[in-house]
This record gives C-alpha cells, sequence and structure tokens, in this order.
C-alpha cells in the first residue's frame, strides 16, 4: 500500500465515518491542518486512482468509501516497517515500540497472551536475513 502521510489522514477520517465528503473532510481536518478544498480533492482524487477508495454522486456531491479496512492497510503498513529491519533486530524493535506506548491493562494482558502462546512455538535464535553489509550480523 502506497499511502501518503496526506492521504492516510483522509483516509482516518473516511474509516472513522464510514464515508465522506470532501466538505466533511474539510471540516474535520481544518482542526489539524490548514489545507484548501483543492487540496483535499487532489488526495481524494489520488486515492481514487490507487483503488483505496470509491466514489459515488449523492445529489450535487461525491460520497467517499474506503475499499480497505483500517486494519488491513495498519497491518500492511506494520508489516513493511518491521520487514525493512534484520529479523534478529525485529524483537528488540517491537519492544521499542511497546515500551513507548500508551497500553491499557487490557492491551497488556492481551499482548501477554499472544507471547505465550508465542512463545510454545519460538526459536531459541532468529537467523539473519539481510546480505552481507546490510546490518552488522556479517561484519
Amino acid at each position: 500500500m502506497d499511502i501518503s502521510e496526506a492521504e492516510w489522514e483522509i483516509m482516518r477520517v473516511i474509516w472513522a465515518n464510514g464515508h465522506s465528503t470532501s466538505s466533511d473532510i474539510l471540516t474535520i481536518l481544518s482542526k489539524k491542518t490548514s489545507w484548501k478544498a483543492s487540496t483535499i480533492k487532489t488526495l481524494l482524487s489520488r486515492l481514487v486512482q490507487k483503488d483505496y477508495l470509491v466514489t459515488s454522486k449523492v445529489g450535487n456531491k461525491f460520497v467517499y468509501r474506503a475499499t480497505v479496512s483500517e486494519n488491513v492497510a495498519l497491518n500492511h503498513k506494520m508489516q513493511h516497517i518491521v520487514k525493512q529491519v534484520c529479523a534478529k533486530k525485529r524483537g528488540q524493535i517491537l519492544g521499542d515500540l511497546l515500551a513507548e506506548s500508551d497500553l491499557t491493562q487490557h492491551d497488556i494482558h492481551a499482548l501477554q497472551q499472544l507471547l505465550m502462546i508465542k512463545l510454545e512455538t519460538a526459536p531459541k535464535e532468529i537467523a539473519c536475513d539481510c546480505i552481507p553489509g546490510q546490518c552488522t550480523c556479517h561484519l
């Protein structure tokens, strides 16, 4: 998924509301950005071209709906980031992310349960998946 940070802001509004018009998005994002209507329309057009949004005309307005769920998009984005790191360092990166994140007690319990399940089949060591010179494992 190739979504820019600006496009991501648009998608968040549509995911939160189920569907939106460009004026709805402008109203919501005006609290956070100084974008003009033309900027919103350009970003919406790009997202339609990339097939992340579909549009339908209702009266004299265009209504935009997401073709991909927020969970699928977030999962894809996180997987892309994790795969850019040496396999041996992924646990450390996830640990750093957890340390910096605000979590509820429910979140922590759910993560503990997931980690206990993963522990049952986890290897003692993860092999480096980088090419020589791409990380410190081969030096």
